[in-house]
């Protein structure tokens, strides 16, 4: 290798759809084609994207595999014409194994296969589930350039007896180049998390790494690309831009200090422009990818519902957005006045369709078998019942989808069902705290996403934002007359829902020990309620790296007490690793 030695790179950030392998192995093949005309010996695709990821169960069909095989083979013959060499993740079985695999095509072949070592088992990944661990293999080669190719999990490091250190192998055995393909779902702060890793990385080995993300909406995870590039000395080389697809591609020389290459570098984006820019690309991909023509969603004058409308409508357009306000007696005319301020500012259709005389007709029904029996939250409910009901009649009639408003705070504590912003097929502020929706729907008020489809400037009433929140529930009162305040919900529930703190801790943090209880009460009784929820988008990475997933039956109450300390003069342990006991 002489120092003028070259390799040009095409890192494709695009957003395939799961199970489309042909509408995919298109988008492979339109991007390769825009790759060669820029002179490009490589093009770099994410993990998987011939199947789109995360394919979850789908990938143990056979007809898939076999389809997701078929379409890696065409696109290797493909690469006879000369063009760009291909590096694509794909699902591949070998000797009866069923591997997460990126495959090198070139000069007509399947040049080279890599399979996925580290299979990551928590949070929204479960790959043990269906895919073997493959080996930690050394590097491919690629216009006379050793390429390591650690796939996704393959660079985060564990401590782990069964972790394989890939880039340890790689680099021990020639490689001149990291490219890590990935599907890396967005989460708050993750970008910092992602960088801190590759640097590890790159400072372990002394090698430059191209980190390759897609981009898109795949239920409820948003993919935010946001690609990029190190030199071995650890600056950056490169930033795609997050939330977009892009094609770049990256001229590189050997030079004494190693491969370098100089890239575009796009301006980073803040938590709460990427939460929302995460809101608006999970929406948008839910439905177009499931095909629906559009949403539509009860509109109320509150902030939930005005946050989700100007959501809509920068997803998919005002012209595919329907609000529909479904006043009863207890509606205030403030709320009405709002929801029309908030239609003609989104430009969205929007109309009114009182349910007095549905609510007073369940009422008439229930007379007979509620006869003697005092009005309490039942009667109260009817309201929200009616809501959903009358959403998903239209919905069922014209075809367009309904969206859920209710935020994570009071669907953690089993308000959102009372309210009726449960009904319906997608959420996309499942996972935004109210006190997350209040500074989201400023921050709209000043700035959009890149792509978005809605008006700029102020397109959420500033008096819905000022305005404390209300609820239809026992004629207007306010929310936190049943609620403490929103700061203080959302303390106990981010300490509760993403840490897992013990009572007790989070008492010693400040919060009134009531307050506390009542709040991890009302969470535990309301786990059935959440398992009823539509999906929604999600933002925030917990703490311990998985999802909540508490049993309904479950008769444990965290005391609030201090936590007793183990009695480890009980336990006779035998070895480091295992514990036996005395007969």
């Amino acid at each position: 290798m002489t120092e003028s030695a070259k390799l040009t790179i095409t890192l494709a950030q695009l957003n395939p759809i799961v199970g489309d392998v042909t509408g995919n192995a298109a988008k492979a093949r339109e991007a390769r084609a825009r790759a060669k005309a820029d002179g490009a010996d490589l093009i770099v695709f994410s993990e998987l994207f011939v199947a789109g990821y995360p394919p979850e169960d789908l990938v143990l069909k056979p007809a898939f595999q076999a389809a997701c095989r078929a379409a890696v083979e065409e696109l290797a013959r493909e690469t006879a014409d000369g063009g760009p060499a291909v590096l694509i993740g794909s699902p591949w079985v070998e000797d009866g194994k069923l591997y997460n695999a990126c495959a090198l095509l070139d000069e007509g072949r399947i040049a080279a296969l890599r399979f996925k070592a580290n299979l990551p088992n928590y949070g929204v990944f479960d790959e043990k589930r269906v895919f073997a661990r493959g080996p930690a293999a050394g590097p491919v080669t690629i216009r006379g350039v050793r390429i390591g190719v650690p796939i996704c999990e393959d660079t985060w490091m564990e401590e782990s007896p069964e972790y394989e250190n890939v880039v340890e192998c790689l680099a021990e055995t020639g490689a001149e180049i990291l490219i890590v393909p990935n599907g890396s779902p967005y989460a708050r702060g993750k970008t910092d998390i992602r960088l801190s890793m590759a640097v590890a990385r790159v400072t372990e080995s002394d090698l430059p790494l191209i980190y390759v993300n897609q981009v898109g909406g795949q239920d409820e995870l948003v993919f935010d690309g946001a690609s990029f590039v190190l030199h071995g000395d650890r600056t950056l080389a490169a930033q795609l831009p997050s939330f977009e697809e892009n094609l770049t591609t990256l001229s590189w020389r050997k030079t004494s200090d190693g491969w370098r290459c100089e890239g575009p570098i796009a301006p980073p984006i803040g938590d709460d422009e990427g939460d929302y820019a995460a809101c608006v690309l999970g929406l948008r991909d839910y439905v177009n990818k499931t095909g629906f023509p559009g949403i539509l969603l009860g509109v109320s004058g509150g902030i939930d519902s005005a946050l989700c409308a100007a959501i809509a409508v920068d997803a998919l357009g005002a012209d595919r957005v329907r609000g529909i306000m479904l006043p009863f007696r207890f509606t205030a005319q403030v709320s009405l006045d709002d929801a029309a301020k908030l239609a003609t500012a989104l430009g969205f259709s929007y109309e009114i369709l009182p349910i007095a005389a549905a609510v007073n007709g369940f009422e008439d029904i229930l007379s007979v078998p509620f006869k003697g029996l005092a009005r309490d939250i039942t009667e109260e409910n009817l309201q929200a019942r009616t809501r959903g009901t009358l959403l998903m009649a239209i919905s069922n009639k014209s075809g367009a989808m309904v969206v859920t408003t209710g935020n994570k705070s009071e669907m953690s504590v089993g308000y959102a069902t009372l309210y009726g912003d449960m009904n319906g097929g997608f959420n996309p502020i499942k996972d935004l705290y109210k006190t997350q929706v209040f500074r989201l729907s400023s921050l709209r008020n000043s700035w959009k996403p890149h792509g978005a489809f809605g008006p700029s400037g102020e397109v959420i009433p500033t008096n819905i934002i000022a305005r404390p929140p209300t609820a239809e529930l026992r004629e207007n009162q306010l929310d936190q007359d049943s609620l403490p305040p929103y700061d203080v919900l959302d303390g106990i529930l981010e300490r509760l829902v993403e840490r897992e703190e013990p009572l007790a801790s989070i008492v010693a943090a400040g919060f009134d020990r009531e307050t506390v209880a009542r709040v991890d009460r009302l969470l535990n009784i309301a786990e059935y309620k959440r398992r009823q929820a539509a999906p929604g988008v999600k933002v925030t990475r917990k703490n311990f790296g998985r999802d909540r997933r508490y049993p309904i039956t479950n008769k444990f109450r965290d005391s609030g007490k201090p936590l007793p300390a183990p009695d480890e003069t009980l336990v006779t342990r035998a070895s480091r690793g295992s514990v036996s006991y005395d007969e």
